[in-house]
């Protein structure tokens, strides 16, 4: 999938979360349907058939209880892209990530293997840690192998931990610094790695047992000094990721930290086509819930490049696009009042409201998991399609709609998350189904405005009556 990943370590967070988000983008041409599902814990065990791959694999005799993301129609898998288990382990899977022929060549993608239809079904339900989600994930594929290249994040209380598949069976993973933040655009992206730690006490890196061996062998290594940067051995060197890529990478590091280096200009440090953007950077100021869900519904505000500028459509491949099916953004407090919460959206997130969902309960409200393959008006999902097409039309009419709807729903949100911390007992049900209704009432009324607004900007209109 095409998609655009943020992480930001506990303490470069505003309440002390580890926060992990991702858009899950459609390929070109394609809308794919999402819904919000929770899988119960389960002691019976099973064997997993990949739709796609065919592969067959033994799961363990007990899994716990997770919510996931699929795709409503599963005619070529779940693909449960997004969620938290019951230990409070949040996941998201996968960015799609580049490589090189090196890479390929030497350890070629695996038909037969597993991919972003399986990872987190096959991983999340059996973890208790953002540490032991490397580890398994690891060893499915040392065995069985990948048919496409992915990096996966997972978060829990206290680590952040990122994992980038590397040819068919090897992997490279690091703990996301405490104090950091990382942008990922479809492209590989570390760019450091500490064979050190790896192969000794793996504190903040991972890899597969024969990686430097690997290298070696191979001669993947592209530093000319004893250093190694895993971006050059293992990532794409391409024209084409400084028009899908790069760009999105240096608007969200000029987002967050925009004195930090000179961004526009002849003498810019960086520039949209950069090869050399760091993976991670400590941001100038602690990062919200409403920094990421900004960041990752936007379209180059502020530069040359926005397509709902006087210059029209940009050259670049936006962050917010119209094809994005849902944002995850998973936030994991092991310490606060709500220790896990999936804030989501669905549809472009230039024009979406994004509600958090609070992990823990025993259902999910109807307006989030009743998605359809048609158009309906009874959920979240194309709700937010209908926002998108209706405010896009006539973009600069409507998008002050757009901006107080956004607003809206994130300050409610607060004010009900707000007024439960000091409950006896916490219904998690009862307050996400306070929630689903402030929402569906606001997208409603939303609606609404925009019917009015886009009408009124119809060609054959006129300004007489007949009054």
């Amino acid at each position: 999938m095409a998609c655009t990943t943020i992480l930001v370590g506990k303490n470069a967070s505003y309440d002390g979360s580890t926060i992990i988000a991702r858009n899950d983008d459609s390929p070109s041409g394609i809308f794919t349907e999402k819904k919000l599902k929770i899988i119960e814990d389960n002691k019976n065990g099973d064997v997993y058939i990949s739709k796609i791959s065919k592969v067959k694999i033994e799961l363990p005799k007990e899994s716990f209880k997770y919510s996931l993301m699929p795709s409503v129609d599963e005619k070529d898998g779940i693909w449960g892209a997004c969620g938290i288990n019951k230990f409070n382990v949040g996941m998201s899977a996968t960015e799609t990530i580049t490589s090189n022929p090196l890479v390929k060549g030497a350890d070629p993608l695996a038909e037969k293997g597993i991919g972003e239809e399986d990872l987190v079904v096959l991983v999340l339900p059996y973890i208790k840690t953002a540490r032991e989600g490397v580890i398994r994930l690891g060893n499915l594929l040392k065995e069985y192998g990948t048919y496409e290249s992915n990096g996966i994040a997972f978060n829990d209380g206290n680590e952040i931990w990122w994992l980038e598949t590397i040819g068919g069976h090897h992997f490279i993973a690091r703990k996301v610094p405490d104090d950091y933040y990382v942008v990922m655009p479809n492209q590989f992206g570390l760019d450091n790695f500490d064979f050190e730690d790896a192969y000794g006490a793996k504190k903040e890196h991972i890899a597969s047992d024969d990686l430097k061996e690997f290298i070696e062998e191979n001669h993947l290594n592209l530093n000319i000094d004893n250093s190694f940067n895993p971006r050059f051995a293992f990532g794409s060197h391409s024209d084409s990721d400084h028009v899908y890529n790069t760009p999105r990478a240096w608007y969200m590091l000029r987002y967050f930290n925009p004195r930090s280096y000179k961004w526009d200009g002849e003498n810019a440090d960086f520039t949209p086509e950069s090869d050399d953007l760091p993976w991670m950077m400590k941001p100038e100021r602690k990062i919200t819930i409403e920094d990421v869900k900004y960041i990752l519904g936007s379209y180059y505000q502020g530069t040359p490049y926005n397509p709902y500028s006087k210059e029209g459509k940009s050259k670049y491949r936006p962050i917010g696009i119209s094809r994005t099916s849902f944002l995850g953004i998973v936030q994991i407090n092991s310490s606060g009042v709500y220790p896990a919460i999936e804030w989501i959206s669905f549809g472009s997130n230039a024009f979406n409201a994004s509600i958090p969902f609070v992990f823990g309960g025993t259902k999910v409200p109807e307006y989030y998991s009743n998605t359809t393959l048609d158009f309906s008006s009874d959920n979240f999902y194309w709700m937010s399609r209908l926002v998108a097409v209706l405010a896009d039309a006539h973009f600069k009419k409507n998008a002050i709609f757009i901006e107080r709807y956004q607003n809206k729903v994130f300050n409610e949100s607060y004010r009900i998350l707000n007024s439960h911390k000091k409950d006896d007992k916490l219904d998690i049900d009862l307050i996400n189904e306070e929630l689903a209704c402030m929402l569906k009432k606001e997208t409603q009324d939303v609606i609404n405005k925009l019917i009015y607004s886009s009408s009124m900007e119809m060609k054959n209109g006129f300004s007489r009556s007949d009054n």
